[in-house]
């Protein structure tokens, strides 16, 4: 019976699975240290920082001391990089698993997936204390138990050369022996040489990939990069930054004001998504959109929502396509903004869905697929929609471009937790109702203001600059005192401190002079 069930754990099938696994987790540790490795600004502080469990103390502690931090990103990075060699290779794969095991298991303290803990939403899935983690700690130790490098991998082959194996060996290992009733000899036939030696192929295929993903970073790059590492976050960074007059955050002229949408506490103004995603409506200027993509890299984004945070601008409202640089920042940076998803990716179903997976905050069915349902008449998505986003227990709310949008879902009693409605005027020189041109987004704003007045939902105002043709210091007030209890506002890094400046003086102006705004505050 004891021979069946060595037969059956020792058989190619099974075997080849293992290696197949070995694979796929080296080839995740090799990348994570790779791209952390080319980073230059990379570092585990805010990681560090955010965790909230069993040694945070300790967690908090290296995050404080530069020597330590630094340490740790180097045993990290390090860590990280042989670990995915180690398995992707079958070098030293028994080692490679169990360090990979370690690694994780300190991840998993760090940041557990229970309520409350981390960034107070599952970043990467977690269903009752399981999370990546841990699944991947799981397989590791299973590989540790087997050693597939013997099978597949460079350890069967420096074992082969120095004589620990013979072809009948490894034959009787390919044919379900279990090794140890092998015998002991002497040389390396051309098949296992082969056999051992397919890794290789493997990591040529990372190599390619990687580089494709990347690319080679120059000399020069470095030098930048390397010289930009020495100097803090701050709205100065980028590579406009002595052509653009920008605030510092020194000047930033007080607390950001919030308030709640159900149980979310939202800041009075927050980031929009367009201009991260490349959605960036510059009417015929056709090469904008390329161009703002092409500067928001990673690095860019996360130092923009640091700002923002740094602000007092806690929340970001966006498409479920930006949720993985989104989870990103939470993961790598430490970072606590919130997701507000416009659930425009596929159909508002499928969109919710994801934006839900992905740890949004809120959900709502972005302005112009509410416009075209309502077009439509298909009011029994829409309260579907509803109905999914609320049964998760996240406030939902429902956008519009178009006036008669809100009007129809008013009269059809579709109620959602707050309202999505560009507010802008229409004095600026391309304001053109055309219909085929994108450079209006409120083409009603007195009617608007007037309807709006009477809903009793929160109203978060967006297109309130009219795409950048609007300057805040005449948008901001604008939109606050016709109405909108909170504003979207996409905006670079270097805007970031001055806007949050420009809304304080409006803010104040507008709490200051209470006659000048009809509406009751709604949040």
């Amino acid at each position: 019976m004891r021979q069946k069930v060595d037969a059956f754990r020792w058989t190619s099938p099974l075997m080849l699975a293992l290696v197949v696994l070995r694979t796929l987790i080296g080839w995740h540790f090799l990348y994570e240290g790779l791209a952390k490795l080319a980073n230059p600004n990379w570092t585990s502080a805010g990681y560090l920082k955010g965790t909230e469990w069993l040694l945070s103390g300790w967690f908090h502690q290296i995050a404080r001391n530069e020597l330590a931090l630094r340490a740790v990103d180097l045993l990290n990075m390090c860590g990280l990089t042989l670990i995915g060699l180690g398995l992707l290779l079958g070098c030293c794969s028994r080692l490679a698993s169990l360090s990979g095991a370690l690694l994780l298991g300190v991840y998993y303290l760090a940041h557990p997936p229970l309520a409350g803990m981390g960034f107070g939403i599952p970043t990467e899935g977690s269903y009752l204390l399981i999370d990546k983690n841990i699944v991947e700690l799981g397989a590791l130790l299973v590989l540790a138990s087997v050693p597939t490098g013997r099978f597949i991998g460079l350890d069967g082959l420096v074992r082969a050369l120095r004589g620990g194996a013979t072809p009948e060996e490894s034959a009787a290992l390919a044919a379900g022996t279990p090794p140890e009733t092998a015998t002991p000899a002497a040389s390396v036939g051309r098949r296992e040489l082969l056999r051992h030696l397919l890794p290789v192929p493997a990591m040529g295929a990372f190599a390619y990939a990687f580089q494709k993903r990347r690319g080679w970073e120059s000399l020069e790059v470095r030098h930048l990069l390397s010289h930009m590492k020495t100097h803090e976050v701050d709205a100065m960074s980028g590579a406009s930054a002595k052509r653009v007059d920008m605030a510092g955050l020194d000047e930033l002229k007080g607390p950001m004001p919030r308030a709640r949408i159900g149980n979310l506490e939202l800041s009075r103004i927050f980031l929009g998504g367009n201009l991260i995603g490349g959605w960036a409506h510059s009417r015929d200027l056709i090469y904008v959109s390329d161009l703002v993509c092409a500067y928001h890299t990673d690095r860019k984004v996360f130092e923009t929502f640091h700002l923002a945070e740094c602000c007092g601008m806690n929340t970001i409202l966006t498409n479920p396509r930006l949720s993985r640089v989104i989870t990103d920042y939470w993961k790598r940076e430490g970072g606590k903004i919130q997701f507000i998803s416009d659930c425009g990716q596929g159909t508002i179903l499928e969109g919710a869905r994801v934006s839900i997976d992905a740890g949004a905050h809120a959900c709502y069915a972005q302005g112009g697929i509410t416009d075209g349902l309502v077009e439509k008449g298909d009011f029994d998505t829409l309260a579907k929609f509803l109905e999914l986003v609320r049964r998760e227990g996240l406030p939902v709310g429902i956008g519009a471009h178009r006036l008669a949008t809100v009007q129809t879902c008013v009269e059809k009693g579709l109620k959602p937790d707050f309202w999505v409605k560009t507010l802008h005027h229409t004095d600026y020189w391309s304001a053109k109702t055309q219909p085929e041109q994108d450079n209006i987004w409120c083409v009603n704003p007195a009617e608007t203001i007037a309807y709006m007045e009477h809903l009793e939902e929160p109203w978060i105002g967006f297109k309130t600059l009219a795409a950048g043709a609007i300057h805040p210091k005449e948008g901001f007030p604008y939109a606050l005192k016709n109405g909108a209890d909170f504003l979207c506002v996409g905006m670079y890094d270097f805007q970031v401190v001055k806007n949050a400046n420009l809304f304080l003086q409006a803010w104040d102006h507008v709490r200051q002079n209470p006659d000048c705004r009809k509406r009751p505050w709604r949040a």
